[in-house]
């Protein structure tokens, strides 16, 4: 059965009839399901935590919709509190980090084989999916990269340009990279774990790649990407593992080459047809519907979605939007891009 999963299929080069379709942040708070287990949960970091409770709502958007693909129900800074930074949310702003600015910061975190203590409620909860998941349903785990989870962990919280990272890139060459390489070790523990438990493709998120430049984006976005995918393929033969460098714009150009990922997921900043001609040439490509449509709709959405389907239909495609779906959408809009993606 696992070779007819479609995802399973595009992932490994093949050009389908009908592309097939997930979103990312689908089990979130669009839903009304969602809200109440994230109300019965307490909050967002105990619903992490909670396996039956986070295995739920990863299976929600499957009821409901029947997407390709269920993406585990998880966060990417459950990495850094894993290895020991402190880790809370503040209603309305996002999560807030204990900082690492110095080495003596940097020399209170973990290791990378003490992880697993504080991430097994995970792999518990990778462990329930695989055992209720329709037999057709693809499971994706997932990690943040190790630049855009260090950016969180130097600001203690997310930033407009990421400028402390870069001011610590630039002061202290050698603690950035530092916790670069603690990250990069912990993330090839953490996806591996998650294999083992039961993941069948993994996902990188580098969502503030874009802000890398020039030498930066292939030492600190490429480089670590490239060491990952290779790691994992190495204990996990036959694993794909879809990158996803947001805002690359070029830099996506030869990204599936430099790094060995089997798909580049890409964000709505470029278009399907230049995507198509530079990216997908050289495998799978996923995305990449703006997510306001996802609030919008209407016939607008019809229509991109077509495009999308359209440019990239000479070669392996995976449909996705461009970024997370938002609070704010309308569980029929989504209803409707799925309908327009399997019927044309």
């Amino acid at each position: 059965m696992t070779q007819q999963k479609t995802i399973l299929r595009a992932l490994a080069g093949e050009t389908l009839p009908t592309p097939p379709i997930w979103m990312m942040r689908q089990a979130g708070r669009y839903l009304p399901e969602y809200r109440a287990t994230r109300a019965e949960a307490g909050d967002f970091l105990k619903l992490c935590y909670n396996p039956e409770l986070a295995a739920e709502v990863t299976l929600q958007p499957i009821r409901r919709y029947g997407f390709d693909a269920a993406i585990l129900f998880a966060d990417i800074l459950l990495l850094p509190q894993a290895l020991g930074a402190d880790l809370w949310f503040v209603t309305g702003e996002g999560p807030r980090l204990s900082t690492i600015t110095s080495q003596a910061d940097f020399d209170k975190l973990s290791g990378k084989e003490d992880i697993h203590e504080t991430l097994n409620p995970i792999y518990e909860t990778v462990r329930i999916l695989r055992r209720e998941l329709p037999e057709e349903t693809t499971l994706i785990g997932f990690a943040g990269m190790p630049w855009t989870v260090a950016t969180y962990m130097i600001a203690g919280q997310g930033t407009k340009d990421q400028g402390p990272a870069h001011a610590l890139k630039a002061e202290n060459r050698p603690l950035f990279e530092a916790v670069m390489d603690r990250l990069t070790e912990g993330t090839i523990e953490y996806l591996s774990k998650q294999i083992e438990a039961g993941a069948e493709v993994v996902k990188l998120f580098d969502s503030w790649a874009g802000s890398l430049k020039g030498d930066d984006f292939q030492k600190y976005a490429v480089e670590p990407a490239r060491v990952i995918t290779s790691e994992l393929k190495k204990r996990h033969p036959g694993i794909p593992v879809i990158g996803f460098p947001r805002e690359a714009g070029e830099g996506y150009v030869g990204f599936a080459k430099a790094t060995g990922v089997d798909c580049v997921a890409l964000d709505n900043s470029v278009s399907p047809e230049w995507a198509a001609a530079n990216v997908q040439v050289d495998g799978c490509v996923q995305g990449n519907l703006k997510s306001s449509h996802m609030v919008t709709g209407g016939q607008a959405l019809v229509d991109e979605t077509r495009a999308i389907v359209d440019a990239f239909k000479n070669g392996p495609h995976i449909f996705n939007l461009g970024h997370g779906i938002t609070p704010d959408a309308d569980p029929e809009n989504v209803q409707l891009m799925i309908d327009t993606v399997r019927n044309g």
